[in-house]
């Protein structure tokens, strides 16, 4: 594989959740600047219509991500009013939960217990999705994650907003790049807070941070052919796999996998 795992700040557990909220927000802002959410919608679009089911189960969804966005283009653009969202992460975001889990009419619930995408319960229904979060996986545990889903019947969108088509030796010009970047998208933030500020524009934590761990994500992106090589042998005839690349801004790739 072109890959390279080498480590993220959001990936531990002693990362504090104040800093790790700060970073995924930061990344819901970048989703809004790459169209993520129409792009997303429209993929997502097919599958709800095919796999026949009105639930969106989202794993490693941090602050939100672009998914409650999409929801609403789901509804207003493609007609589908019924369809709801549960969020889920390994380090659920407390102060974003209580955001959705206080709006009764949202039809979104941000589970506040640990779900691991590694260990997911095979029996939570809907249609699940990984945005942005599949390259987090080594290889062993991402193959066994599509295993998982394929063996469970349920349909998936698994979405990354990179390539990784950067030369393998050039992975970490990326860094000074997002490092920069952090200080000119830090005020499309919201809700802002005072850590955003001040440990951006005063102590620049958060600008390292994101910076390093934007450039490892772009390293640790699967290609299509990486992606070929873990659907490799856990292929079925009653599960369908579809895979691509997306152009914009950034050239960004999923895989689509329907239950025949």
């Amino acid at each position: 594989m072109k890959r390279i795992h080498l480590f993220e700040f959001e990936d531990f557990a002693w990362f504090p959740e104040w800093l790790r909220r700060c970073m995924t927000r930061l990344i819901l802002v970048m989703h809004k600047l790459l169209g993520t959410s129409e792009k997303l919608a429209d993929l997502l679009a097919k599958v709800l219509r095919k796999s026949e089911t009105s639930m969106i189960l989202d794993l490693c969804s941090g602050s939100g991500g672009p998914m409650p966005d999409v929801l609403q283009i789901l509804r207003d653009k493609h007609g589908m009013p019924n369809i709801s969202l549960i969020l889920t992460d390994l380090y659920p975001d407390s102060k974003t939960a209580e955001i959705y889990n206080s709006q009764d009419e949202n039809n979104i619930n941000y589970l506040t217990t640990p779900v691991d995408a590694t260990q997911l319960d095979s029996q939570m229904s809907g249609l699940r999705t990984m945005i942005g979060s599949f390259h987090h996986m080594r290889p062993h545990e991402a193959r066994n994650i599509l295993a998982a889903f394929q063996e469970s019947s349920k349909p998936v969108c698994i979405f990354e907003v990179s390539d990784n088509s950067t030369p393998i030796g050039l992975w970490w010009i990326a860094f000074p790049i997002n490092f920069l970047m952090t200080f000119f998208i830090t005020p499309m933030v919201r809700p802002m807070t005072w850590q955003q500020l001040v440990f951006t524009y005063i102590i620049p934590v958060i600008p390292i941070c994101f910076g390093w761990d934007g450039a490892v994500s772009n390293a640790r992106a699967y290609t299509l052919n990486d992606l070929d090589e873990l659907l490799s042998g856990i292929e079925s005839n009653n599960y369908e796999w579809e895979k691509g690349i997306i152009e914009g801004k950034t050239n960004q790739i999923y895989l689509l996998g329907l239950p025949n």
